[in-house]
């Protein structure tokens, strides 16, 4: 039990800094950045607290906003995708899925992927609606919101299989 709490503390800080060390500093064609933190509250067991997991996800957007000098937008964002964490859940898996399933593409994948892209549309959403708080250029806009959650979405899958090939070994 304690070691989940201690994986659940080395994913937080390694994909926090991630983000702000690596991640926020690519963009690609002036569009797309990927935001591969919110993996952290994907990968959560199906177990956890629902207030446990807000506050988690409070305080990685907060995390987030004071290095990289954003007033609550990743807070927001993330904050909002931990409240409708375990609703989605509800929708997309079954309901016989054990109490300790940590969210993977090696088993439910299809339930998984839409999970994931919910979530990040959710988060995408909040993130770059909060920072243009208007409609002054909508395609580009748009052209920005499309292109993150793209490559997010590919870099979360990509993580995911990454972790899962090195981790977990099916013999």
């Amino acid at each position: 039990m304690k070691i989940d709490y201690l994986y659940e503390l080395l994913l937080f800080v390694v994909l926090t800094l991630l983000q702000v060390l690596v991640f926020n500093q690519i963009s690609v064609f002036g569009l797309a950045t990927p935001f591969l933190y919110i993996y952290f509250l994907l990968k959560l067991p199906v177990d956890r607290n629902v207030f446990y997991v807000i506050i988690l996800g409070y305080l990685m957007g907060f995390t987030l906003d004071v290095f990289l000098n954003t007033p609550g937008i990743n807070a927001a964002a993330t904050t909002l995708v931990a409240a409708s964490r375990k609703p989605l859940l509800r929708l997309f898996f079954d309901k016989d899925i054990p109490a300790t399933y940590i969210p993977s593409l090696n088993s439910y994948t299809w339930a998984f992927i839409k999970f994931c892209i919910v979530a990040v549309v959710i988060h995408q959403t909040v993130l770059y609606g909060l920072e243009a708080f208007s409609l002054f250029n909508p395609e580009i806009l748009v052209l920005r919101w499309v292109t993150s959650i793209v490559l997010t979405l590919i870099l979360i899958f990509a993580l995911d299989s990454l972790i899962s090939k090195t981790f977990i070994h099916d013999e």
